[in-house]
């Protein structure tokens, strides 16, 4: 039998899911989260989590690669496949790999950051907070685009609400693709450097960024082969082609 330790604070506190086989790094996870504030359910595999937690909402998952069973790329891969509560939530992955292969791998199963074990609980804390703090925006209340919507082809991607629709259908997009849009708007038609798009990092994180790119492309390209809208800049970076 699966275990999930499910804290009851404030219904108003983000809700954070764990998913460690260590049963000693679920417990630490458990207790430091929770004493940051939030709601945290721990669970020790994929199975454990579908078979307990499919009608929860999650603010973020916290997600070990290596596991038994089903691995975290698996499950991540799964759940941004389906029409799930999971599927909408930021995922951090966590695992003992810290090669750039690894973490092109999970960032194209659909994580949005990526931490090299052994951490400091401090250190991930703070990376939990600056991600949520990115989702906020999807908070904003339904509705047709905003004024600072930006048009491109069928879609239009709302800055502040950090949106991206085709249509009247809202198009998923993890929080590094929400980063990455936000700063090709602001530059429209301009090209926007690998390095600003990945944050700084040199060569590796440049790596990522092409990842990322190739992924967002898939959600807006009807070619993605030969993007209309995110097109290369060789040697440097990319630029979004927009609607004046």
């Amino acid at each position: 039998m699966s275990e999930a330790e499910i804290q009851s604070l404030s219904d108003d506190a983000l809700h954070l899911l764990i998913v460690d086989d260590d049963r000693r790094i679920r417990e630490l996870l458990r207790r430091f989260l929770q004493g940051e504030g939030y709601r945290v359910t721990a669970v020790e595999s994929a199975e454990a989590a579908y078979a307990h937690l499919r009608g929860l909402h999650f603010d973020l998952i916290i997600l070990d690669v290596m596991m038994p069973g089903q691995s975290g790329l698996e499950f991540a891969s799964r759940i941004r496949a389906e029409n799930t509560p999971l599927a909408e939530a930021p995922i951090l992955m966590l695992t003992a790999r810290s090669e750039i292969e690894d973490r092109v791998k999970g960032l194209e199963a659909g994580a949005d950051d990526y931490m090299a074990k052994p951490f400091e609980p401090r250190e991930l804390a703070l990376r939990v907070a600056s991600i949520l703090r990115r989702a906020a925006p999807r908070i904003a209340a339904a509705g047709a685009p905003g004024q600072n919507a930006v048009r491109f082809g069928e879609f239009a991607f709302d800055p502040d609400r950090g949106e991206l629709r085709q249509g009247d259908e809202i198009i998923r997009i993890t929080e590094r693709e929400r980063d990455m849009l936000r700063l090709l708007v602001e530059k429209p038609g301009e090209a926007v450097s690998r390095e600003d798009l990945g944050g700084g990092g040199g060569a590796a994180n440049e790596r990522t960024v092409d990842v990322q790119v190739n992924r967002l492309r898939r959600k807006i390209e009807a070619d993605p082969a030969n993007p209309l809208h995110l097109q290369t800049v060789r040697g440097y970076g990319y630029k979004l082609a927009i609607e004046r």
